[in-house]
């Protein structure tokens, strides 16, 4: 236990650090190259900046533990929507730039209920998985085409200044943090599946519960991060881009890519619980949008409208806390849940 606890941690540590190493190294290497500031951003610091998520999935696919491969891309989606948007707004309210509202957020939750559709059966076939990918090529070949018909693109304009302020790095330096970036995510990713798989067995909770909670949080902590650094410093302007940008990545490009290694079954609790609550925030984010783009002076998600989303968080995984008690109080001693709802109830009956 205490080794896959250690793995656990260090996995994500090494996972974080190693993702960002990758996309220093893989944005001077395309800069290097002549790529243009626009297609470092959405390919290389997309796809980057997803890696943790992406890389883990993919991991857990071939080791046959489905439900961390889609926990984890449908709990980082909760995690970014309810935690990380709703503490942000807590911290300080959203500008909300109408381009997002008006392109990306109907998108997405196009695409959230395409998942639902999808996993309504609890299975991802390779079908589904092809699905999947070919709507995020698509996706990502309109945004290139859109972006560049805009020539003051904030995304270009952010990455170009991005790569001015970080010191210039040799094209052999870049490719060297470029491969180590990429070989300590791997590796990373495997110390961390095995860790997560070894807790689950422990405390008798499902690989899916796992995926849901300590493996999204921890994939999604760069976003986390950067988010709240953000907020103290008043740029809060793409916060809300960079989170559905994450969230639709997520759902198409990490499910996708796990689907395409092996075709996964999980329990129904995956539709009826997770992605009805993944579906359930995003179209409360889209709601908030459409107030939002109605308002001419602009808009925010206010700090009000952030507590909601952070309240919504402690909920479902309240929810999940009290689900496992339920059904693993008569079969694991060891079930910490158990103790915790234990404790709880012997309180409420004095």
């Amino acid at each position: 236990m205490t080794f896959a606890l250690i793995a656990i941690i260090g996995g994500l540590l090494v996972l974080v650090w190693s993702a960002d190493r990758f996309v220093d190294g893989a944005a001077s290497v395309a800069r290097h190259f002549g790529m243009a500031p626009l297609l470092i951003g959405i390919v290389v610091i997309g796809f980057g900046t997803s890696a943790p998520e992406m890389i883990v999935s993919a991991s857990s696919a071939l080791n046959g533990v489905p439900g961390i491969a889609l926990g984890n891309a449908y709990g980082s989606n909760i995690t970014n929507i309810a935690l990380i948007l709703g503490l942000t707004a807590i911290i300080k309210p959203l500008r909300v730039n109408s381009d997002v509202l008006k392109k990306e957020l109907p998108i997405l939750m196009a695409v959230t209920l395409l998942s639902a559709y999808l996993l309504y059966d609890a299975n991802v076939t390779l079908l589904d998985a092809i699905i999947l990918l070919a709507i995020f090529l698509a996706y990502m070949v309109w945004t290139i085409i859109i972006s560049m018909r805009n020539k003051n693109d904030a995304l270009a304009i952010d990455v170009d200044a991005q790569l001015a302020d970080s010191s210039a790095m040799s094209l052999k330096k870049s490719i060297l943090w470029l491969i180590i970036g990429l070989v300590l995510l791997v590796v990373s990713s495997q110390f961390l599946v095995w860790g997560a798989v070894e807790v689950a067995k422990f405390f008798g909770v499902s690989d899916l519960v796992i995926g849901l909670t300590i493996v999204a949080i921890g994939t999604s902590l760069p976003e986390l991060a950067s988010s709240i650094a953000a907020a103290r410093k008043g740029e809060v302007d793409l916060a809300l881009g960079n989170i559905i940008g994450s969230n639709l990545f997520n759902t198409l490009a990490v499910v996708g890519i796990a689907g395409t290694i092996e075709s996964m079954q999980v329990t129904a609790e995956i539709f009826y619980r997770d992605i009805i609550t993944m579906s359930a925030l995003t179209f409360l984010l889209f709601i908030y949008g459409i107030n939002i783009y109605r308002r001419p002076e602009g808009g925010r998600i206010n700090r009000i409208e952030g507590l909601l989303l952070f309240s919504a968080y402690i909920g479902y995984n309240l929810y999940l806390l009290k689900q496992l008690s339920d059904s693993n109080i008569n079969e694991n001693p060891l079930c910490l849940s158990c103790k915790i709802f234990a404790v709880f109830d012997r309180l409420y009956d004095r």
